[in-house]
């Protein structure tokens, strides 16, 4: 394996998958940017621009088939031609996926990290509630979440504001920093050694790319003034894959408005072990938690050991899940599913 395909996460388990590919004439890549008009892809040979073939297009069933940043691909690259050609997409080992704003249909914000950096503000935008919602999805996407308390040098109760994050983030490391003034910033250092790839999530205004150009070392991401109120402005138009000096890449992500939940059944119940562990003691194993009798959770609320508020973030949660699998026809997702790994049997075959 050449250093500079290891150094972008390269493994020997990629290098397995990549055998029939490379019998048909292909290399492998892995994409940086995505933008209207094509890819951007970094290659053993160097960083190239790059568009999907009509083969991979017209099959996928949706946005979540095609290459996001993060992908390893299989690409045709001639240094005569305007741009690489991507020709197949390898299995993803992590995706950290959304519902897409006004749409019932996933979009995938990060594949194949190995970290989630949960990014948020310390002062007025910190919000434990929106937290939670990060760490369902964290969780769900098979990567190890990391929470992420950026501006330490805003918080007018450091010591409090961090205790109540670490109260519903069970499990998870809890790094304090400041990327204004450079401290706390050897703990996210060290997610990184290896070769690994961190992505950088969280609501528009936290710091995401100031953190980037200070684990960078130079300033590479734009970055607005705080606003009157001490909230950040969105500057990050994009998604890209940014290798670092000294090993580890970080894929850069816009400050998301919302984050709607898709698929994160098993992140919820990782995120609100705590019900969970309660739940486990109601008289009746499917209890809703909404009156029924016997119900532990409910009396974990009214005895003080259990927050109303976490256990209706917990309840609007679910709502949410449950309403996207009632809108969605449960037949018709069967056979998407079925005719998605027909497609991808048919792309190994082809390159075989």
């Amino acid at each position: 394996m050449s250093q500079e395909l290891v150094a972008l996460g390269w493994s020997p388990s990629r290098a397995e998958e990549f055998v029939p590919h490379a019998a048909a004439g292909c290399v492998p890549a892995r994409v940086a940017a995505q933008h209207r008009g094509g890819y951007v892809v970094y290659a053993e040979s160097g960083e190239r621009p790059a568009e999907v073939v009509g083969q991979l297009r017209h099959a996928a069933l949706g946005p979540a088939d095609l290459p996001a940043v993060g992908d390893w691909v299989a690409v045709r690259d001639a240094p005569e031609a305007d741009a690489a050609t991507i020709h197949a997409l390898l299995p993803r080992r992590t995706v950290f996926s959304r519902k897409a704003a006004g749409e019932d249909v996933e979009q995938v914000v990060a594949a194949n990290v190995d970290v989630v950096f949960l990014v948020s503000a310390l002062g007025p935008d910190l919000n434990v509630r929106r937290l939670e919602r990060y760490l369902a999805a964290g969780w769900d996407s098979g990567a190890d979440p990391v929470v992420v308390l950026n501006k330490s040098d805003l918080a007018d109760d450091l010591a409090g504001a961090t205790a109540q994050v670490e109260a519903i983030a069970f499990g998870v490391p809890v790094h304090v920093v400041s990327a204004a003034e450079g401290t706390g910033l050897d703990g996210l250092a060290r997610h990184l050694e290896g070769n690994r790839t961190a992505a950088l999530l969280g609501s528009s205004g936290v710091g995401k790319s100031s953190l980037v150009n200070r684990l960078l070392g130079r300033d590479r991401q734009d970055v607005a003034e705080l606003r009157a109120d001490g909230r950040g402005r969105h500057t990050t138009t994009y998604r890209e894959l940014i290798p670092l000096p000294g090993g580890g890449l970080l894929l850069d992500t816009p400050g998301m408005r919302e984050i709607g939940l898709w698929d994160a059944g098993g992140g919820i119940d990782q995120t609100f072990a705590d019900v969970a562990e309660l739940a486990a003691e109601c008289r009746f194993r499917d209890c809703a938690h909404e009156g029924e009798p016997g119900c532990a959770v409910l009396a974990a609320v009214a005895g003080g050991r259990l927050a109303a508020e976490r256990l209706e973030s917990y309840r609007k949660l679910l709502r949410e899940l449950r309403h996207l699998e009632v809108k969605g026809d449960p037949r018709a997702q069967a056979e998407a599913r079925k005719r998605r790994r027909s497609f991808a049997r048919s792309l190994r075959r082809s390159a075989s």
